[in-house]
Parts: structure tokens; C-alpha cells; sequence
């Protein structure tokens, strides 16, 4: 049931309000009336300065959530990542869980934390030199935009097959001081956020602005055995030294609770979407983490003859009870990533030069103990009513990745833009074993996989605004460190049959504006994989994954993404086709040739409707998806599910003093459809399926200065 925050005096005036409109926001800032207009796209994550998609030769896309839908409820990357065709977002509604995130179907393996993708905050990775990607930690509150690569992009950011995120900062507010306090609560769920910006102190050059934010979440879980408790903290600062411009970034996050529930088979689904695997409930399944990352951006000159650099480092424990161990992880990792650029002008051509080294490392120290839990006293229990038993494991697994890119590019400006450019990456393993005994034998050893992966793009200006490209290119992507260092059966060490990911890329679009209401985004590409990484569960050991090679695989897509202006409000769509099959695949003397590479659905919707007038909106979004095969024999399959959403409410209603208030008031998943909002490929007991919550009321207050 929903819980109001003191919201009551002005739900009347808020539901009042709800039919009312003003014309929406541009594709990237809010239209001027009385003619509001949608202006071409401009991005950062092609390792430039802002340049315009319509200049570069692959799928990028640039989304503002709030611009799109007011007043984001914000629970995870979900609610920021709607909207981006390509791009299957799979809430696990498991706060152990991070939402399990594909890009044209490479992540959708994903047991824990993000795969295949590369993720950056604000240009420093996320992504670790392994290709794994704890989301838990990254601030969504403070997240002003996402800008996304779909599809291959290894000669620009390395160890990556599905694409890049790269998710930008709120800007400081332009006043000395601008503070902002929000809450919401519905579902079981509490949210609050503390956050302070600003900009001055300087009366020459670009001044020094700062932002801070602090966020505490409850919740009991829309399912049994699904509470948690977390802090986040997220500060950046930027200015101009000597010279050069300088941004400082810090990030915490303190999860002391968070259980887990697992699982679910079809007919528990069917049942209740409230229910939890009972094995996880026993076993006293759960996580507890403590995450800081620390890190500097610098540059000089400009963004066509400059150079500029980063560096950060990061620490993360973890304390993770599951049925079959109790995993402690103790991390600590680092990078930096240098580039620079010259670019000349010769007889009105634009020549432009470009070349990086990224370094990372990162160093875990990881134990396994058993998980003695509702067990007898036993050799691998021997103390009574100890939670936690004898040492199973006992390793230090280090990984190092160095790559070096060189881009060039050529343009006639306003006509036509041609870009070229190669990578060569090395990641390097290490596993040093810290538990030999006579009958543990030294699991010790080293693994390297190099890559070199080239890239070749055209963009065509066919109209002032308007732009046609093709491209062909490579990626590779290797096993993450834990896929690594699990065998088949379950035993330790390095799986050195297990191969990194390779594949090729064609592709060709078109986007831009038609008229001056209307952005069009349309893409096609034909994605071809050897040795496809394919997880599946470790016999006899509940929630262990251990991974394999497939031959190979072949991935076709159409995606679509339309926005235009409607009167006073906006109405937008992203809908992807695509079909996703296994080449040549065998395990043992089974053949899966032919079938559905599982974990995405042939066919995705997202839409949305946005009204305006004044300080008052209401807008309503639907997503939609088909069936989805959830093993690689093919026999088992989540069914097609719809959703929608409503929420209306205000944005900035003037009070007094200099304050604004934006009350919100929804409802998730309006009809109550019950279905799977992520699936567990290959996940064995039946347990391939993940709810999604039941319908949810709830309501929210967001208290401002300008």
C-alpha cells in the first residue's frame, strides 16, 4: 500500500493538474515558444569534444530521461535508459542483483552486474579491465543524460562486443548556491536526496562549479525476502587550473542489507510474482557492500588540437552469502587513459588525428567459505551456530588490460565525414592460489588474449540536418575473471579452454530531423560472433555459473526510434526487430544450430506520452516485448508481456522565498500484468525467471531553489 509523505494537502491540486500541457523539450534543450523545434543530436562519448551525431559513422544515441519524462521516479537505470532502441534493460527487482543491461543482445548473459557492455561515468570507466560492470554504486539521482554507442566499438573503447554508456552528470546550477531536497515513497519503498550545487569564485575565464548529492533507499521488496538498505554519495568539481580544465569525481556507496531472493520457476511465477526461492531463503542468501572511487579528468588546449587525460582508482568489498558458499571479495583497482588530437585544414578539407593509451588493473582477493546455515555440525561446519564454516577458497585473481587506439578522420564540412581507425588490446590474468593443501592441489596460473580490432566509417550529409552512415568493424570480448576461474564442474582455477568473443559488424542508418518537429533514428546491422561466451549453472551447486564456447552465432537488427512534437505535448517511440540465432553450437552430441540465442526478445517497444502546460505535467509510457527463449535447447520460454506506467504532477510550482516545489503522483504497471521482467539463461531447477513488480502506487515531493 502506499505511504504519503506529508503529500495529501497537495495530491487535490496535483490530480487537478494532470490534463494540463506546454510544449515539450528539444531532442537537446527545451524549445522557445511559440515555435518549439527538435535540433539535432550532440554527443561527447566518441572520445571528442560535443560533435554532432549526424557527423559520426555508428548508432549513437543521446538521451535526457526528465526531458522526456518528467519527474523519474528513479529506482535504477531502467527509468534512464528508456527510450534507446537496441538497448534491453532487465530490472531483477533483486537488490543483490544488478539490472542486467544488452546491447543488441551482448550482456543478456549476465548472471550478475553488466557484461559486454563498456560503462563510463562521466568518462571514467565503470567497466572493469576484465569487462564486468558493478552497477550497485553508480548515483542515479545525479545522472543528467546517457549517451550510447550501440553495437561494436572496440576500436574506440576496447574489451566490449554489445557498445558504450557513458552516463553524464547533472550540470551545476549557474547561482552561487541552488539546493534540493526530494523524497518519494510507494511499493514499500523510500527514497530521500540531499543535493547542493553551484557556480562562481572566478571573474575571469570559465568559473569553478561544484555538485554534491546524498541518497538513502529502503525498501521490504515487492517480493518476500527482498529488503535492502543503501547510501550513496556522489560529488564532482570542476575548474580551470593554469590553463587547463580540471574535473575532480567521488563516489560512495554503503549497502549494509540486501537480501536476496532469487529465482523463480513458471509455475511460481504463474502463482504469486511475490514469492522467493525458498533454498535462498534458508541458506540465508544476501550481500553487503562497501564501494568508493576516486578520480581526476584534465585537458588542455582544445578539442581539436589538445590533449587530455584521466586517472582514478577505486575499493570495493564485499561480504555475499548464496546457497552453495559464502563469497568475500576484497578489490581494489585503478586506470588511467591519456589522448590527444591534431586536426588541420587543407583546400576545405578537415583533417583530424587522434590517439590513446587506456591502462587499468584490478586485484581481488577472494575467499569461499562454507555457508553453514540451517546445517548440522560437520567437518565443513565444525562450530555450532556459526553462520559461516571451513575455507574452500583462498586466491588473489589480478587482471591487467593495456590498449592503444589510433583514429583519423576526414571531413568536408556539412557534406561528408570519413573515419578509420584500429585498436590493439592485452588482458592478462593472474590467479595465485593461497589454499594448497595434500588434497587441494596449487591452482596457480596466468592467462593473455590479445585483440586487434579495426574500424571503417562514412557519413553522408544528404540534407542540412540529415544523415545517412555506414560502418564496418570489429570487437572482442573476453570472460570476466569469475567466468575465468570456474570450471565446468564447479572445481578452481584458470579455464584455459574458455576463448575471448569475437565479432564483425555491418551496419548502416539514418537519422536526423524531418521538418522541424520530428528526430528520426533508424539503424540496421548484421552482427557475426565466433565462440559466443554461454553460461550455464555448475551441476550439484545452486547460483554457480560456469561458461562455455559456441561456434558460432549471427544477430540481425532493425531499430527505430522516433520523436516528435505533438501540439503542447511530445509522443515518442523506440521499437527493435531483431533475430538473434546459434550458427554452430554442440554440446556433447546435442545440436543447437538454428535456435534462438536465448535471454532477448525478438521484438521490443518503448513509447511515451508527455503533456505540459506551465509548471504542470502528465505523461504515460508503455513497453511491450515478445517471447523469450531462456535456454539454448529452446525448450522453455518466458511469455510476451505489456506493461504501462502513469505519473503527472509539477515541476517547479513556485512557493515562496525563492523556493519551487514538483510534486509527482503514479502508478507502475498500471493493469497488473504479471510476467518476467529478466530471465537466467540456463539456469538450472527451472528457476529461469525473475518478476516484475505488481502494480504500484506512489508518490513523491522534490523541494528546490533556482
Amino acid at each position: 500500500m502506499l505511504r504519503v509523505l506529508s503529500l495529501r494537502s497537495i495530491l487535490g491540486g496535483v490530480l487537478g493538474a494532470a490534463a494540463a500541457a506546454r510544449p515539450l523539450a528539444a531532442q537537446t534543450e527545451p524549445p522557445r515558444p511559440p515555435a518549439p523545434t527538435i535540433e539535432a543530436v550532440r554527443v561527447e562519448i566518441s572520445r571528442d569534444a560535443e560533435r554532432s551525431v549526424l557527423a559520426l559513422p555508428f548508432a549513437i544515441s543521446r538521451i535526457t530521461p526528465d526531458s522526456m519524462r518528467p519527474e523519474l521516479r528513479r529506482t535504477g537505470v531502467a527509468d534512464l535508459l528508456f527510450g534507446i532502441p537496441g538497448v534491453q534493460v532487465q530490472p531483477r527487482n533483486n537488490p543483490t542483483q544488478d539490472t542486467r543491461i544488452a546491447v543488441r543482445g551482448f550482456g543478456a548473459r549476465s548472471a550478475f552486474g553488466v557484461r559486454g557492455v563498456k560503462v563510463l561515468r562521466d568518462g571514467i570507466p565503470i567497466t572493469l579491465p576484465d569487462g564486468q560492470t558493478p552497477m550497485d554504486w553508480l548515483d542515479v539521482e545525479t545522472v543528467g543524460s546517457v549517451e550510447a554507442i550501440r553495437g561494436t566499438a572496440a576500436a574506440l573503447y576496447g574489451n566490449a562486443a554489445g557498445g558504450v554508456l557513458d552516463f553524464r552528470s547533472r550540470e551545476a546550477s549557474p547561482e552561487r548556491l541552488a539546493t534540493q531536497a526530494r523524497m518519494w515513497d510507494g511499493g514499500s519503498a523510500r527514497r530521500a536526496q540531499l543535493m547542493a550545487s553551484g557556480t562562481g569564485g572566478s571573474t575571469t575565464g570559465t568559473p569553478p562549479s561544484w555538485l554534491a548529492s546524498l541518497t538513502h533507499t529502503r525498501t521490504d521488496g515487492p517480493r518476500t525476502y527482498g529488503a535492502q538498505e543503501a547510501t550513496s554519495a556522489f560529488a564532482r568539481a570542476d575548474a580551470t587550473l593554469k590553463g587547463r580544465r580540471v574535473r575532480l569525481l567521488a563516489s560512495a556507496f554503503d549497502m549494509p542489507r540486501a537480501e536476496n531472493p532469487g529465482a523463480l520457476t513458471a509455475a511460481e511465477l504463474d502463482r504469486d510474482v511475490r514469492l522467493a526461492d525458498s533454498l535462498n531463503i534458508t541458506r540465508g542468501a544476501n550481500k553487503v557492500v562497501r564501494h568508493a572511487q576516486l578520480g581526476m579528468v584534465a585537458e588542455q588546449g582544445t578539442a581539436d588540437n589538445g590533449l587530455a587525460a584521466a586517472a582514478w582508482l577505486g575499493a570495493r568489498d564485499l561480504d555475499n552469502p548464496l546457497p552453495f558458499a559464502v563469497v568475500t571479495v576484497d578489490r581494489r583497482n585503478m586506470g588511467l587513459w591519456v589522448r590527444g588530437t591534431s586536426s588541420y585544414m587543407w583546400r576545405g578539407l578537415t583533417g583530424r588525428m587522434s590517439a590513446g593509451l587506456d591502462i587499468q588493473s584490478v586485484r581481488d582477493d577472494r575467499r569461499n567459505l562454507a555457508n553453514c546455515v540451517g546445517q548440522n555440525t560437520s567437518a565443513s561446519c565444525p562450530t555450532a551456530g556459526s553462520d559461516r564454516g571451513v575455507v574452500r577458497l583462498d586466491q588473489r585473481e589480478t587482471v591487467q588490460s593495456e590498449g592503444a587506439f589510433v583514429r583519423y578522420e576526414l571531413a568536408v564540412p556539412q557534406r561528408l565525414d570519413a573515419s578509420v581507425a584500429l585498436r590493439w588490446d592485452q588482458v592478462r590474468f593472474r590467479l595465485a592460489d593461497r589454499f594448497v593443501t595434500a588434497t587441494n592441489p596449487d591452482d596457480s596460473g596466468e592467462e593473455g588474449q590479445t585483440a586487434l580490432n579495426p574500424m571503417i566509417g562514412l557519413s553522408w550529409r544528404i540534407r542540412p540536418a540529415m544523415s545517412v552512415y555506414a560502418t564496418a568493424n570489429t570487437a572482442f570480448e573476453t570472460p570476466t575473471v569469475t567466468e575465468l576461474t570456474t570450471q565446468a564442474d564447479g572445481t578452481a582455477g584458470l579455464n584455459g579452454a574458455l576463448k575471448p568473443q569475437r565479432t564483425r559488424t555491418l551496419e548502416t542508418g539514418v537519422r536526423g530531423v524531418i521538418g522541424t518537429r520530428t528526430w528520426v533514428d533508424v539503424a540496421l546491422f548484421d552482427a557475426r560472433s565466433t565462440d559466443e561466451l554461454v553460461p550455464f549453472d555448475v551441476p550439484d551447486a545452486p547460483g554457480r555459473r560456469a561458461f562455455r564456447n559456441a561456434g558460432r552465432t549471427s544477430r540481425r537488427g532493425l531499430e527505430t526510434m522516433v520523436r516528435t512534437l505533438v501540439g503542447a505535448g511530445e509522443l515518442g517511440a523506440a521499437w527493435t526487430v531483431s533475430r538473434f540465432r546459434f550458427v554452430d553450437y554442440a554440446v556433447g552430441s546435442d545440436r543447437f544450430d538454428g535456435n534462438e540465442v536465448p535471454g532477448s526478445p525478438s521484438r521490443q517497444l518503448n513509447g511515451w506520452f508527455t503533456m505540459r502546460r506551465g509548471a504542470w505535467f502528465a505523461t504515460v509510457d508503455v513497453s511491450a516485448a515478445s517471447a523469450v527463449s531462456v535456454n539454448d535447447a529452446g525448450t522453455e520460454r518466458a511469455p510476451a508481456w505489456t506493461a504501462a506506467n502513469l505519473r503527472f504532477g509539477g515541476e517547479s510550482v513556485r512557493l515562496r522565498d525563492g523556493w519551487f516545489a514538483a510534486p509527482v503522483f503514479g502508478v507502475e504497471n498500471i493493469f497488473d500484468a504479471r510476467y518476467a521482467s529478466a530471465v537466467l539463461v540456463n539456469a538450472t531447477r527451472g528457476r529461469f525467471y525473475e518478476p516484475a513488480p505488481p502494480r504500484t502506487l506512489f508518490a513523491g515531493l522534490r523541494l528546490h531553489t533556482r
